[in-house]
């Protein structure tokens, strides 16, 4: 008691207390989840950056052995099955992702890589010309497993050269190609114009923790208020 005041909580103001407490902490929480996801994911590439560099074979692989590792991969693109990955941001300005499958020597299986980003052009129907060097070489890079994607704006649009996702299963099945299961994020240099740019897999954790604590702290405030509120003096 304060003063002449009692603490009379009412039921109905009560429940949506609870209720709203509940859910700021589950998001709360939620976030706190991805924060800790994209740390793990950023200790597990630290890791595989101080392994050996794979090289890539002409043989069906294991992701698992693979994802994050460095890797090397010698062969020859195959430009007619470039695609564009859609709406991707870099320093503010929209593009494209391109890939480019690569045979690799000494056999018949392909490893798609990801060359990098390019700039879109004024107009959308106005797709970026790209430059791909020609003869067998050498790509290095980032093994990556692409997740997979459950809703898609428009399937239609992964039939022609621009991906809204980009989905191995549904590539391998457009292309024809007999494919790796990971896709060769590229980082070794190449006359092509592309950017190589890629953020970490654990960018973006600091700000899961900023709206884990904002959650968190919407919790209190709600608790706090209620609590204040329920200090009535008595009829």
């Amino acid at each position: 008691m304060l003063g002449n005041r009692r603490f009379r909580p009412a039921f109905l103001p009560g429940v949506a207390a609870l209720a709203a407490i509940a859910l700021t902490l589950s998001l709360g929480n939620w976030q706190s989840r991805r924060a800790e996801e994209k740390l793990a994911l950023g200790r597990e590439l630290d890791n595989a950056a101080r392994q050996a560099v794979l090289a890539l074979p002409p043989r069906p692989v294991d992701a698992r052995d693979f994802e994050f590792r460095s890797i090397s991969a010698r062969g020859e693109y195959s430009v007619k099955h470039t695609i564009l990955l859609d709406n991707k941001v870099l320093r503010g300005s929209a593009g494209y992702q391109v890939l480019t499958p690569l045979k690799i020597a000494g056999g018949d299986m392909y490893v798609l890589v990801n060359r990098g980003w390019v700039a879109a052009g004024l107009r959308r129907d106005s797709l970026p010309q790209i430059q791909t060097p020609a003869g067998i070489g050498t790509v290095e890079g980032i093994a990556i497993v692409p997740g997979s994607h459950i809703f898609e704006l428009d399937a239609k649009t992964e039939e022609g050269v621009v991906w809204q996702n980009l989905v191995l299963a549904r590539y391998a099945k457009w292309s024809g190609l007999d494919l790796q299961p990971v896709v060769l994020q590229q980082s070794s240099e190449a006359a092509d114009g592309l950017v190589r740019a890629w953020a970490r897999p654990d960018t973006g954790a600091d700000t899961h923790r900023g709206y884990a604590f904002q959650w968190y702290a919407l919790a209190t405030a709600i608790f706090a208020f209620y609590v204040a509120f329920s200090f009535r003096r008595p009829a």
